[in-house]
């Protein structure tokens, strides 16, 4: 891809190495939360027009949008991601791209998921990513962002490279600084796992 960044580099690679791992974790529906599930199937229900799922990984959760009836295509900087989802999904349209480098006209999009797919971005990175979305998405259009709630910015070392946390306060503001209005927000904590969060924004 053009224009790849030091973080994208670091992410592909990373992932690329364990792709085939990731998939038979990460990589069916029916092994994500139900709560994930609920709090997806009923953003994406509200969307009127396309929706990108930005890093789709092994293309579940865009098979997951498509089935209930949206039109989805996911993207993702992996192409042994793309290539697997593709083949388990054909119903499904992927291709590898960034989200600075979507190929998407400005204002065309209904709506941006970005499911833990931007928490490997630098903080002085992420900034630029929110931006990039807000472009994509037409004013009323959507975003929902999932991310580990913590510190704002702090890394941690993630299995595959490093993450950053945020906290809902602090990715409240990035995305009010980038075009969005907040409309809700949740945090979770579960036995044995890292705090997660979500954002659900509307672009003005």
């Amino acid at each position: 891809m053009a224009n790849d960044s030091g973080s994208d580099v670091r992410i592909r690679d990373g992932y690329a190495a364990r792709a085939t791992e990731y998939t038979e974790l990460f990589g069916d529906i029916g092994q994500m939360d139900d709560i994930d599930r609920e709090r997806i199937g009923r953003w994406a229900d509200g969307i009127d027009g396309r929706i990108l799922d930005v890093g789709c990984g092994p293309g579940h959760w865009t098979a997951f949008l498509v089935d209930r009836g949206a039109d989805a295509e996911g993207i993702d900087l992996v192409p042994e991601f793309v290539d697997d989802a593709s083949a388990r999904f054909p119903q499904v349209p992927y291709r590898v791209a960034s989200l600075t480098d979507a190929d998407v006209p400005a204002g065309s999009l209904g709506g941006v998921l970005a499911w833990y797919s931007l928490i490997h971005a630098a903080p002085d990175e992420l900034p630029s990513l929110l931006a990039a979305a807000r472009r994509a998405i037409r004013e009323g259009g959507h975003l929902l962002i999932g991310f580990f709630d913590g510190t704002d910015g702090e890394p941690f070392p993630h299995a595959v490279t490093t993450a950053h946390y945020w906290s809902v306060d602090g990715m409240s503001a990035l995305l009010e600084c980038a075009g969005f209005s907040v409309l809700d927000s949740d945090a979770r904590v579960q036995d044995g796992r890292r705090p997660h969060a979500s954002i659900s924004a509307v672009a003005f």
